[in-house]
């Protein structure tokens, strides 16, 4: 804790000057860029990842960058996401999972959860990526390649939840919003990008299509 009061105090006396100008005009509403769905790892830092200043990003952090369809929970993930798509305007929604995501591994491993029954209850809304890599990817023999398409297929699968959200829907029917799909690999600063074309993730280039 005292190593995060004394970075407070040293944005105080030395940092916030750097981005005084920047938040006086924050200070007058925001615009942001893109809506960043990620999840809550500590490991993944949106604006280190993608080089962006404060205003530049609305975040949601969620556990394995989860969005539960429309219909089944009208909580924060939905509201925030409202909020980004019909007030702020944003145009692009990017969803981000990351390497060794534990919450993937424990939907891969259950009995590693047994006992955290909200995380249980919450990782109903990715169960269904279970079957597609199955399906998919059953010839995987070692667990590591195995997570990491988990990973990836939970990407796909919540690109799919976030569109029963019925500002999302529209928006995207107006041409208003684009949709993207990003793995973060934090040990080598890696991002590779869903390639619907390709039906594929591969390597993030900057003319790299979105899904929608």
């Amino acid at each position: 804790m005292q190593k995060l009061i004394n970075g407070l105090l040293q944005f105080q006396n030395e940092g916030f000057g750097k981005y005084q100008d920047l938040f006086e005009t924050l200070a007058g509403g925001q615009n942001p860029a893109a809506l960043f769905i990620t999840c809550s790892d500590s490991r993944v830092n949106p604006n280190l990842l993608t080089g962006s200043d404060p205003g530049d990003l609305f975040v949601l952090r969620t556990a394995g960058n989860i969005i539960p369809p429309y219909k089944n929970a009208l909580g924060g993930e939905a509201a925030t996401i409202e909020y980004a798509v019909q007030v702020l305007k944003i145009p692009d929604i990017i969803i981000c999972g990351h390497s060794q995501c534990g919450v993937m591994g424990g939907l891969l491993s259950p009995e590693s959860i047994e006992d955290l029954h909200a995380v249980k209850a919450y990782l109903e809304h990715a169960q269904s990526c279970l079957s597609v890599v199955e399906q998919k990817h059953s010839q995987i023999p070692d667990s590591e390649t195995r997570l990491a398409r988990t990973i990836e297929e939970n990407i796909l699968l919540q690109l799919e939840n976030i569109q029963t959200h019925p500002s999302v829907a529209d928006a995207i029917g107006r041409g208003d919003l684009k949709l993207h799909g990003w793995v973060y690999k934090f040990e080598t600063g890696e991002v590779s990008a869903y390639n619907s074309d390709q039906n594929a993730f591969l390597p993030l280039e900057c003319n790299s299509p979105p899904i929608t």
